[in-house]
């Protein structure tokens, strides 16, 4: 477009990060502020009113003559009124808005802002200086400091003087102004002042903006407090400025459309012949063009201003609000006006915002560039930019903020689509394995990706109809999935598909057509393709994502409902008929039956019966699920058959009695086949087939028995001989073993749910004990066992068994209370050692070969630990619940208390879950049962070496066993009490013979880290009571002056004083720091702080002093007087030189650390052994992840591209999940 200069006069000059102030203030420091014309002659710019009639506006009108002398100040004595619909609140005197009215209507929201506006520009054009000085008012006002600017300082001082004065006279007390109030007031103003500084230019675009005082003065004051070390003044100030140059964009687009409008018009005219030309139409389009021209050049200028005074200093600031805002209009501007802005050396501004550490400064960056890639006729403008940055833009799909990677993964699927270029196949896999990640909407984004390439991929093959371009879909689909490796992830795939190809994945009919034809695909291609349609089918029935992927609504609309029931209906009509034909070609194939065996979950099963023509689909799916049964000896198949027998078993179906039926039959069976060896198994002369032939019954009848009453059948009493006859003669075949120990145990449990539905006789229920007991006896042989696998299933049924056959169990029932059956001493000491030996051992030290099957063995070594881990938790668990539930007396927790620190990262969400329980039951009995298992500790550490590192360790697990007796002193106030004096009998109990006299008087230093949680009167009693129980010589012994000073009652002030030699004083620390410290203090012992090993600690560094005004001396940072209002505007992104703007070293440019940083980062690094887990826990997702705290108000390094990766979703439930499952 055609103007009188570049609207940024040369961007090549900024490229300089010049620290010296903005170019444009020093302009206006050079010479006294320009006063407006007071004389009575005409206005510049009067050809406004002829040759811009198109440009009015509603809010807009020509400028009148400015009046001769200046109207009084503002007068602040009259009382102001806001009205939503008109604010007339103005000085009866004067007739001029006051500042204060501006800020009301700012902080009320935009439904009066254009009232506001024109009144203001009503009292500006009356007296140009007042209006401009309540302006001035407002925006300082605005930045929240109390000063004021009179007429006297206006008339008087410069930009710079006047923004000196307003600093001294800030508001010191508080750190918070307008912009950064929290809560909705913050986002109400903001939108407020962006709407008034909108709503200005607007007002002013025909008039005010070219009068070369009010935006020139403005804008000379907002660059030079953009430059202020008060971050008020900075943020404040660089927000109004840049919307400002907004608006101004705005009118510069329009007043260059109008440029070129009116040259066209007057070459027009002027080609004509001179007797057709219209002299007077010829001589005002030319005067119409001169002052379109002069009108393009002031804009211009003041944009040139503004963009190298305010955006080149500020896209850099320390503070990442007014990075983010810098970026965010720079992605209008380029927009707006890519004849003046989209150029290298704008984008260039956009290249290095991407280096950001803070992640809203990436994401805005990331969005500017989305806004320019939807242009088509951008792309063009954008061909450098991608090629020097397209390998930075890729590394951030792997962002730690998955906001960020998300929109980065929008932007390439836009530089995929409209870039001639495009990206190949490497560069796509950065983002194809997004799919499986644990974010549901960075995987839903990368699915996007997916679905786009493998359109195109389809489309470059141009297919006929819909049906052959889903079945090519399904080809590609199960092309990539095989080469994802990700196998067992095909339910993240596709629920990250979902929302872009549901109609393809509800295409139930091309995948069965696919299934059922022979030579359509590879044996792996249809087990990939069962998986994808069992995951498509559970997807569309349930409508909720696979587990590890967390829903932003938990519940359903109705119109999501409504498609749920949909879906079920056509997935139920659907496979009804052809479900038995897929279970009859894929029977002998255990890996896909067992996927297939899980369709009938997700149908509506009332269309059973719905129609007769169905129950012979009925019939043919039974008949098929017991030949699957008879087949196969795989568990994880026979499970699926015992879920699939239990659905359909359900008396909620009239159809059930024949389910039922059909699977009495297979019982039937089963049960014959087994009866035909098990005389010679009891006799011991078996061979191996027969041998064999039983244990494969035995088997499929023990994952029956989960879903199906075996009662009836009364095999309890052949397993339990065939158990003992096995333990007699050590022949130990864990094939046989196991399953009869299952079925043995599931006909206890079979048997308590029929007894207590039904009134059966005192025979019955003698027999029933004798039977509870007998196998009981047999599994408490079975702990003391090396075979792995039948000991640690004889520790889970006796779990099982002992909490259903509790006292508890049968309470509501005294019919049945005969039942109850309590563990024996030697059977609780058998359990408690069990945990020892084996659950509360490091993972190394157990022999994984042992308990995994051979097929196994070669998996990753890693992943069979987390297994082996997965076990361990269900075991504590297991024996936590005894403890709950009263089976085991809460002594019995003393055994997993102690290992509360040592395995917190493994257990301890299982521990800390039973010493909640446990202080629900008995509060007092559960503090006695934490001290006796430190007594324990204690003990355990003098029979063997006598350590102080024990004691340390003992002291810790102390400190965090106390945290768990919260922050309500008053409820917790007896179990505390009855806690220390347990612990004070302890210390000074009688010594045994051959022993010293008083050993356990250390104890009183574990003791010691329970005070700080004793109110003051139990303080004192506990004080005479430590008096009474110890011997007067021992008051002076050092753990007995250390547990007094616990319980002595110090001010918070004095506690903090007299902490450790090695502490730092408070006086040497900032206000902030020194308050957290002092209230630290207050629960400190001797010893230290109970918290001086906790992460409330802050190691957060103070930044340097660099300004783009000045640098302040080193001195200043080690003041001890704390500044009040620190300087934070130092350069977060270090500028590049300009002739150099693109050089590749940019791409994947990172900020080193200073040596202070470095020092504060090596404090939070972990361990190796910790990020080896860390990072394997992430890749298998076979456990939770661990939740790493972030402070995003800490400008950090970041390391997206190098250290971050993408998180595979975990296969197991939550945290929360997990004790539900483990506890209910």
């Amino acid at each position: 477009m055609a103007s009188g200069s570049s609207a940024l006069d040369s961007l090549e000059e900024l490229d300089s990060p010049t620290d010296s102030g903005s170019d444009y203030e020093a302009t206006m420091k050079g010479t006294k502020r320009r006063k407006p014309a007071v004389s009575k002659q005409p206005p510049k710019r009067t050809r406004h009113n002829a040759a811009l009639k198109g440009m009015s506006s509603p809010s807009g009108s020509s400028v009148p003559t400015p009046p001769g002398p200046s109207p009084q100040s503002v007068s602040q004595g009259t009382s102001m009124q806001l009205s939503a619909r008109s604010v007339r609140s103005m000085n009866e005197e004067s007739q001029i808005i006051s500042a204060k009215d501006i800020y009301d209507a700012v902080c009320s929201g935009k439904s009066a802002m254009v009232t506001v506006v024109d009144e203001w520009l009503d009292s500006y054009k009356r007296s140009q200086e007042a209006g401009l000085l309540v302006l001035i008012n407002f925006i300082v006002q605005s930045c929240g400091c109390k000063g004021v600017v009179t007429r006297k300082m206006f008339d008087s001082m410069q930009n710079a003087e006047i923004i000196s004065t307003l600093t001294k006279e800030f508001n010191e007390d508080s750190v918070n102004y307008p912009l950064c109030t929290p809560g909705p007031q913050l986002k109400r103003f903001k939108a407020g002042l962006c709407e008034f500084a909108r709503v200005l230019v607007r007002s002013s675009r025909n008039s005010l903006v070219y009068d070369e005082y009010l935006f020139p003065s403005l804008l000379a004051l907002l660059t030079g407090l953009s430059d202020s070390q008060v971050r008020a003044f900075r943020h404040t100030s660089t927000l109004l400025a840049i919307k400002l140059m907004t608006g101004l964009v705005e009118v510069a687009v329009v007043v260059s459309v109008q440029l070129q409008t009116t040259q066209q018009q007057y070459n027009t005219e002027n080609s004509k012949r001179a007797h057709d030309r219209a002299s007077d139409r010829l001589e005002e389009l030319q005067a119409t063009v001169k002052e379109l021209r002069e009108n393009r050049e002031e804009l211009s200028s003041m944009m040139n201003a503004t963009f190298r005074g305010v955006f080149v200093h500020r896209y850099r600031d320390q503070l990442p609000e007014i990075r983010g805002v810098c970026i965010e209009e720079l992605g209008l501007w380029l927009k707006m006006d890519p004849e003046d802005f989209l150029n290298d050396g704008c984008l260039k501004y956009l290249g290095w915002t991407m280096h950001d550490k803070q992640s809203p400064v990436r994401l805005q960056c990331v969005r500017a560039l989305q806004g320019l890639y939807q242009e088509k006729e951008f792309i063009g403008r954008l061909e450098l930019f991608t090629s020097r940055f397209k390998e930075r833009i890729l590394s951030m799909v792997l962002d730690k903020d998955p906001d960020v990677a998300v929109e980065v993964v929008n932007l390439l699927l836009l530089i995929q689509q409209r870039t001639d270029e495009g990206l190949d196949e490497e560069e796509c896999g950065h983002i194809y394995p997004l799919v499986y990640a644990s974010h549901r909407g960075l995987a839903s984004a990368a699915g996007g990706f997916l679905y786009s390439k493998l359109k195109s991929v389809i489309t470059s093959h141009s297919q006929e109809n819909d049906k052959a371009n889903n079945a090519a879909f399904f080809q590609i689909l199960i092309s990539f999935f095989i080469q994802s490796e990700f196998h067992e992830h095909g339910a993240y795939l596709v629920d990250s598909l979902w929302h872009v190809a549901g109609s393809e994945l509800r295409d139930w009919e091309t995948m069965t057509t696919f299934l059922l034809q022979d030579d359509e695909l590879m044996y792996e291609e249809e087990g990939v393709l069962i998986e994808l349609m069992m995951c498509a089918i559970r997807q569309a029935a349930q409508a909720t994502p696979p587990v590890g992927r967390t829903q932003g609504k938990k519940n359903l609309s109705m119109k999501d409902k409504k498609i749920q029931e949909q879906d079920k209906r056509r997935i139920t009509t659907h496979f009804i008929p052809l479900l038995p034909q897929l279970l009859a070609k894929y029977s002998a194939d255990a890996k896909n039956v067992k996927l297939l065996l899980k369709a009938p979950l997700y149908f509506d099963l009332e269309m059973y019966s719905s129609a007769q023509w169905l129950e012979k689909h009925l019939d043919l799916l039974l008949s098929q699920v017991c030949g699957i049964v008879e087949k196969h000896t795989e568990v994880a198949v026979l499970e699926a058959c015992a879920h699939l027998v239990s659905a359909l078993s359900s008396d909620c179906y009239t159809f059930s009695s024949r389910a039922q039926m059909a699977f009495s039959q297979l019982f039937d069976v089963l049960t014959e086949c087994f009866s035909t060896y098990v005389n010679d198994l009891l006799q011991g002369i078996a061979d191996d087939d027969d041998t064999y032939s039983g244990a494969t019954a035995l088997k499929r009848i023990a994952a029956l028995s989960s879903a199906k009453d075996p009662t009836a059948w009364k095999l309890f009493d052949s397993c339990l001989e065939l158990l003992k006859s096995r333990m007699e003669s050590r022949e130990l075949d864990k094939e046989l073993i196991e399953p009869a120990m299952k079925c043995a145990a599931f006909h206890l449990m079979w048997a308590k749910v029929n007894v207590v539905n039904s009134k059966p006789t005192e025979a019955e229920l003698k027999r029933l004990k004798k039977e509870v007991r007998s196998f009981c006896r047999v599994c408490q042989d079975c702990l003391s066992l090396n075979q792995i696998d039948i000991r640690d299933q004889a520790f889970e049924l006796l779990c099982d068994l002992l909490l259903l056959y509790s006292v508890g169990s049968v309470r509501s029932k005294p019919a049945l209370q005969a039942l109850a059956h309590l563990p024996s001493d030697s059977l609780r000491s058998e359990l408690a050692a069990f945990l020892l030996d084996y659950v509360f051992t490091d993972t190394e030290d157990v022999e994984l070969h042992g308990i995994l099957t051979p097929t196994e063995k070669s998996e990753d070594e890693e992943e069979m630990k987390i297994r082996l881990l997965q076990k361990k938790r269900n075991q504590l668990a297991g024996y936590c619940k005894l403890v709950i539930y009263g089976v085991l007396d809460l002594t019995a927790a003393t055994d997993v208390f102690k290992h509360y620190n040592k395995y917190f990262k493994d257990f301890g969400d299982i521990i800390k879950e039973t010493l909640s329980k446990s202080k629900l039951i008995n509060p007092v009995q559960s503090a006695k049962t934490v001290c006796l298992s430190l007594q324990q500790l204690f003990s355990e550490m003098l029979t063997e070496h006598h350590s102080r590192q024990d004691l340390t360790e003992i002291r810790d697990l102390a400190k965090r066993l106390a945290m768990s007796f919260g922050i309500d002193l008053h409820r917790v106030r007896k179990p505390l009490v009855a806690l220390h004096m347990d612990g004070i009998r302890f210390a000074f109990r009688d010594p045994q013979e051959g022993e010293e006299p008083n050993p356990n008087v250390a104890f009183l230093e574990i003791l010691s880290e329970f005070s700080f949680k004793l109110l003051q009167p139990d303080r004192a009693q506990l004080a005479e009571f430590l008096k009474s129980a110890c011997p007067s010589a021992a008051l002076s012994w050092p753990p007995v002056k250390l547990y007094q000073r616990s319980l002595e009652a110090r001010a918070t002030s004095k506690a903090t004083e007299q902490e450790g030699d090695d502490e730092v004083p408070s006086h040497d620390m900032p206000v902030v720091k020194r308050r957290r410290t002092t209230a630290q203090g207050s629960a400190s012992t001797t010893r230290g702080s109970w918290l001086d090993n906790s992460s409330i600690q802050s190691s957060l560094h103070t930044p340097a002093l660099t300004s783009t005004v000045q640098k302040q001396p080193a001195k200043r940072i080690a003041s001890r007087k704390p500044r009040p209002v620190e300087s934070d505007i130092s350069s977060t992104l270090t500028e590049p030189e300009s002739e150099d703007e693109f050089s590749p070293g940019l791409q994947m440019r990172k900020v080193k650390l200073n040596k202070r940083q470095l020092a504060s980062s090596s404090k939070n690094t972990p361990s190796p052994r910790q990020q080896d887990l860390n990072s394997h826990l992430n890749l298998l997702s076979l456990i939770e992840d661990d939740i790493s705290e972030r402070d995003e108000d800490e400008i950090e390094d970041y390391h997206s591209d190098s250290d971050t990766g993408y998180t595979l979703p975990s296969t197991r439930h939550t945290s929360l999940s997990v004790l539900d499952e483990l506890f209910d």
